[in-house]
């Protein structure tokens, strides 16, 4: 078979043979853009600073150059650190970079908060050669003196917008100050606001600057769609149950505003027999790195988060995006939307925008251009949501028994209250909201604020355009 796309591998950028086994060992075998600009230039040294969002294969660009130059078998000790700005994202890169090492004795330890010291300490003292962490932990460390970056030749700060964004600007100052005058450092960002050009003109010598992709390309970009909906709130729930339904949904992330909005959302989908888990700042380190883990793994595809961990889901096999709650602004938006159409793979961001909310998506549509000042009034037995999202026609915002875990113990004729024939209660909703009271379905009498009007429209006439303008229904959904 012939074709007229040339592809790069990473052999050809000069990558050491076993980490290109490696990374073949896990399909990887082609490299992004930004990886063919990155490799070559950081195995020769040269400091870079590189503008790309996550998702781009940013990682790879610089952990494969850096691995390779510490050597086949460096000694023990802190020789390189990379510097991120959230817990998950130390998480992320650590585990990238401990792949790429997994066929030499190069080894990794991932430092933050949130997490006992003790573990972490140990890996440095055992010799760990590469350090990945957060501003805050590393300081800690090495105020204690329990972390020396005294002979760190290879330094990276990844995400450093975000870390502007959350005031660590001093802090990595104090980390570049006990670092060597003469390190290898790479610098990646999304923008480039006057700090962090600045902190690069302090701090490195002579930077090639190198852009992943057109600047203006962002979340209008021809692999993500965007939908925008004006929802009513107690029909929000049924609407998302319709959109997780959809043909050829995959892994999907919905984002609230509260942790409380995403605890009870992680209920209310577990009890419609979705496999959900939340992510968000009530629950500890431990129990959100299950959670991420689970959804990596595919044990669950639904992934419910507050903005705190967005930039720590690094997924490329997520379809969708759900913004329960619209967020304040057009950066936010974008941070949220990337989670979806990674590595040239296609999505769907869909927003939901609240009547008091609108000023906010009046602002975000003007920055961003997308051409809608008005969100689309949908509900869930509105035609056009079908039609947008592929939905199959007469799907309801519940899972059919046989799609549903079953029940472990089923009802006993007589013994139920409320009506018989009750919804069924899928084992992660025990599981994942943790406040059911009992295995015997006696809890489905609790009142629920859910909408049922309208459920069988289902309809599919006319063809839904990815913006839809001017399908209001006349009545809503009758609740309930």
């Amino acid at each position: 078979m012939t074709g007229s796309l040339s592809v790069t591998t990473f052999t050809d950028l000069g990558v050491a043979a076993d980490m290109v086994a490696a990374l073949a060992d896990k399909g990887i075998s082609d490299a992004f853009p930004i990886q063919e600009q990155t490799i070559p230039l950081a195995l020769t040294g040269q400091d870079i600073i590189g503008q790309a969002k996550t998702g781009t294969g940013k990682t790879f660009g610089f952990g494969l150059p850096l691995i390779q130059r510490l050597g086949d078998d460096p000694e023990p000790g802190v020789k390189a650190l990379v510097v991120v700005p959230t817990r998950e994202l130390a998480v992320q890169v650590s585990e990238d970079l401990e792949l790429a090492t997994k066929n030499r004795p190069t080894k990794v330890v991932s430092i933050y908060g949130g997490k006992a010291y003790e573990g972490q300490i140990e890996a440095i003292k055992d010799g760990a050669q590469i350090v990945v962490g957060t501003p805050g932990r590393l300081l800690d460390l090495a105020k204690q003196r329990l972390l020396s970056l005294a002979d760190v030749r290879e330094m990276v700060l990844d995400e450093a917008d975000k870390m502007l964004d959350l005031g660590f600007l001093s802090d990595i100052e104090r980390l570049f100050a006990q670092t060597p005058a003469d390190r290898h450092t790479m610098l990646f960002s999304a923008t480039m606001p006057g700090p962090i050009v600045a902190l690069a003109r302090r701090f490195m010598s002579k930077p090639i600057h190198i852009r992943a992709s057109d600047p203006d390309e962002g979340l209008t970009q021809a692999n993500i769609k965007h939908l925008v909906y004006r929802a009513h709130s107690l029909d929000k729930d049924e609407v998302i149950s319709r959109i997780l339904q959809a043909e050829g949904r995959g892994k999907t992330v919905i984002f609230t505003r509260t942790k409380r909005a995403a605890a009870k959302l992680v209920e209310e989908l577990g009890d419609r027999g979705f496999n959900a888990a939340a992510v968000h700042g009530d629950l500890n380190q431990d129990q959100r790195e299950r959670a991420m883990a689970a959804f990596k793994a595919g044990k669950k595809d639904v992934l419910i988060a507050t903005d705190v961990a967005a930039r720590g889901i690094d997924v490329d096999d997520v379809t969708h995006v759900i913004n329960h709650t619209i967020p304040d602004d057009e950066k936010t938006y974008l941070h949220r939307a990337g989670r979806t159409g990674r590595a040239g793979k296609t999505g769907i961001a869909v927003t939901f925008v609240d009547w008091d909310d609108l000023h906010k998506w009046a602002l975000i549509n003007k920055a961003l251009e997308f051409g809608q000042p008005e969100p689309t009034e949908t509900y869930s037995s509105s035609p056009h949501l079908f039609t947008d999202l592929d939905i199959p026609a007469g799907t309801k915002g519940r899972l059919k028994p046989s799609a549903a875990a079953p029940r472990s113990e089923p009802r006993t004729p007589g013994t139920g209250r409320g009506r018989s024939g009750g919804a069924q209660v899928a084992p992660s909703q025990v599981q994942d909201a943790g406040t059911a009271e009992g295995s015997d379905g006696s809890t489905r009498t609790r009142t629920r604020r859910r909408t049922r009007g309208g459920q069988g429209a289902g309809a599919t006439a006319g063809q839904g355009a990815t913006q839809p303008t001017g399908s209001i229904e006349a009545v809503a959904p009758r609740e309930q």
